[in-house]
């Protein structure tokens, strides 16, 4: 009887760090981890679930979300980006999805969108997904995806159309 419980227990702690089917070969909780450069800090990237997939094609995921916050070179906080999930597609790109909100801090414009990539070996974040984004003074502009440097500090919106105030030209 001793030994049934045992294994009763064992099996509930391990559908814990199940996701979709697959079980991670290392999870984390409460998540952060700082990325600096040369001493100073470029982004802190917190995360509720972070979960590592070894094998033939390893990955990692954040299941539960991803918050980032970028800093420039003057060491401010500079963007947010948050998003419900987010994974390695290879070792240089990630992605982020559903619901993807980055709020450049220091302009107060935000962007919306579905799907953001950020490829660590360009150094850019960018979405060919439909965008929304929000001025500081309300105005709303969509486009059919950005291209950004990684940090959030220069960003274009593709194809702009929408509210659009006449001195932004």
């Amino acid at each position: 009887m001793m030994l049934f419980a045992a294994c009763k227990s064992s099996e509930k702690k391990s559908e814990l760090f199940e996701y979709n089917g697959k079980y991670p070969d290392e999870s984390a909780q409460n998540m952060t981890i700082t990325v600096s450069d040369s001493g100073r800090t470029s982004f802190i990237v917190t995360t509720p679930m972070f979960n590592r997939y070894n094998g033939d094609t390893s990955y990692v995921d954040c299941p539960e979300g991803i918050t980032i916050t970028s800093f420039n070179d003057f060491g401010r906080k500079q963007a947010i980006i948050t998003a419900n999930y987010a994974c390695q597609i290879n070792n240089n790109l990630f992605k982020a999805t559903d619901n993807v909100v980055i709020y450049d801090i220091i302009n107060g414009d935000s962007v919306i969108t579905d799907e953001v990539i950020w490829d660590q070996r360009r150094r850019s974040i960018y979405s060919t997904k439909s965008v929304k984004q929000v001025k500081r003074d309300g105005s709303v502009n969509y486009g059919d995806g950005f291209d950004a440097d990684e940090r959030f500090t220069k960003y274009t919106i593709i194809h702009p159309h929408g509210e659009m105030v006449g001195y932004d030209f």
